[in-house]
């Protein structure tokens, strides 16, 4: 134990608060950003990044990985908090926190077995893109001297770490652009001018609504979609975290945790939120490894705002969106676009498709689920694929036995009742299945349909070679051997 807490706490401390320092200034214009798009107070937004990245640091299965408010959840906030207001928004975050431990609780975690490697090759891709066009509205219809700063921006990032790595280069950007503004006197777009920073610490409160059936069937809708909505983001995002710091996590701690701090969220008067893949990748980028990055961050974001909001304030958007490009930059594979050519097609359409959906409909869950799907389906016909049916006649001719090889499934079952030669005049037909798998009731259905076939044109049947979890479901669900099994068949 204490083994682990030296570990993910005491291991990286000065690298993990410097780049802290770094997430904590990149999540206030989006905090700020997300509260607009679901129509709250800034503050609400704020609160929200405070409170997920600050518990989550404790209770999350993910050391390094940031959480706060994000733009996905806040998009399936929009309608109930137009139409009900805040106070059951905060209802909704509290609910979705608990939902969140009952399905992190009975494994939700174990799912992420069915995300093929494609589909989360697209998911990073997709937020890659997402990340870079939340940048374009900064860019249109600004003074020179933004793209100028922005530049500028992208130098110091990139080409910093060549002098030194002491401290992270994005910090160093956003410290020194904010520097040259402020005694230069230039006006450019500033982290203020989105919205008005709260000047207190948040205070504890349970939501001001009635508790009733009415209340829960208003709330719970959301709240659910808030829940998988939210998994979904954090199990793609802790995943992609593995990936870049070549580290395990523990995704149903992680699942459980998000649920706790949506919970302590909702009590504090902030939004529900979810991992966020920007701010987790602007984190190791700095060289955040562990807990005491994601706690610095959410901590220093409090203290920024509200001890120090007119100086935070006057940031200039366009160090962040430099920031912001870099992050776009180091999350897209640009290693998938030459395997376009290299993996095989479905791979290609998986992770295409993927990326497609999530950037036309802003949505990664249907995104993701997009991709889920179409691996789904490939799998099933390339599995089925793989079904090889022959035949040798013995006994001068009186007896043909067919030997099956391969996945018999609903994929495969026409291959399967179409492999054999039910006019074919012979005393016996013999099945061999010793090196076939029958693996749903789609497959006995049409072990069924062969059988039958066949002893209605008066040709003796043997199936022999079924292995153990074949002829328990066969012996389940088959109806040749049974009464009535032919009208059965024929639908009498």
């Amino acid at each position: 134990m204490f083994k682990s807490i030296r570990q993910d706490w005491l291991s990286n401390i000065r690298n993990d608060m410097l780049a802290g320092i770094v997430v904590a200034l990149a999540l206030i214009p989006e905090a700020l950003a997300f509260s607009i798009i679901a129509g709250v107070d800034p503050k609400v937004g704020l609160y929200a990044a405070f409170s997920m990245a600050t518990v989550i640091a404790f209770v999350g299965g993910r050391p390094g990985m940031i959480s706060a408010a994000t733009g996905a959840m806040a998009l399936v906030m929009v309608t109930l908090v137009k139409e009900h207001g805040l106070q059951y928004l905060l209802a909704a975050t509290l609910l979705t926190g608990v939902l969140q431990i009952l399905i992190g609780w009975a494994g939700f975690a174990k799912l992420m077995r069915f995300v093929s490697r494609s589909v989360i090759t697209g998911f990073a891709n997709a937020l890659a893109i997402l990340i870079f066009l939340a940048q374009i509205p900064e860019l249109v219809h600004v003074p020179w001297t933004v793209y100028a700063l922005v530049a500028a921006g992208l130098a110091i990032i990139y080409l910093l770490p060549y002098v030194t790595k002491t401290v992270p280069s994005p910090l160093i950007a956003i410290v020194l652009l904010t520097t040259v503004t402020i005694m230069g006197g230039i006006h450019v777009p500033t982290v203020g001018d989105k919205g008005q920073l709260p000047d207190s610490l948040p205070i504890f409160l349970l939501p001001d609504i009635p508790m009733n059936w009415e209340t829960l069937r208003i709330i719970f809708p959301v709240s659910l979609a808030l829940s998988i909505v939210g998994l979904l983001e954090s199990m793609m995002t802790a995943t992609l975290i593995d990936d870049l710091t070549d580290t395990p996590s523990n995704k149903r701690r992680e699942c459980i945790g998000q649920g706790i701090s949506n919970i302590a969220t909702g009590l504090i008067g902030g939004m529900a939120g979810c991992a966020m893949i920007g701010q987790s990748v602007i984190n190791v980028k700095s060289g955040g490894r562990g807990r005491l990055s994601t706690l610095t961050a959410g901590v220093f974001l409090l203290l920024l705002v509200v001890f120090l909001g007119p100086w935070v304030a006057r940031i200039p958007m366009a160090a962040l969106v430099a920031v912001m490009i870099m992050v776009s930059i180091g999350t897209f594979n640009w290693k998938s676009i030459r395997n376009l050519r290299e993996h095989p097609k479905s791979s290609s359409v998986v992770m295409i498709s993927t990326v497609i959906v999530v950037v036309a409909t802003d949505n990664l869950a249907l995104g993701v689920l997009t991709g889920v799907l179409l691996s789904g389906f490939f799998f099933a016909h390339k599995v089925g694929q793989i079904l090889r049916i022959s035949s040798l006649a013995e006994e001068e001719g009186r007896i043909r036995t067919y030997i099956i090889s391969g996945q018999v499934f609903f994929a495969s079952v026409e291959r399967f009742t179409n492999a054999f030669d039910y006019k074919e005049v012979i005393e016996k037909v013999r099945i061999d299945v010793s090196r076939a798998h029958f693996w749903d009731i789609t497959a006995v259905s049409a072990l069924d349909k062969v059988v039958i076939k066949f002893r209605r044109e008066a040709t003796e049947v043997e199936v022999i070679g079924l292995n153990e979890a074949s002829a328990t479901i066969v012996d389940k669900f088959a109806v040749h051997d049974k009464d009535g099994a032919e009208d059965m068949l024929l639908g009498h």
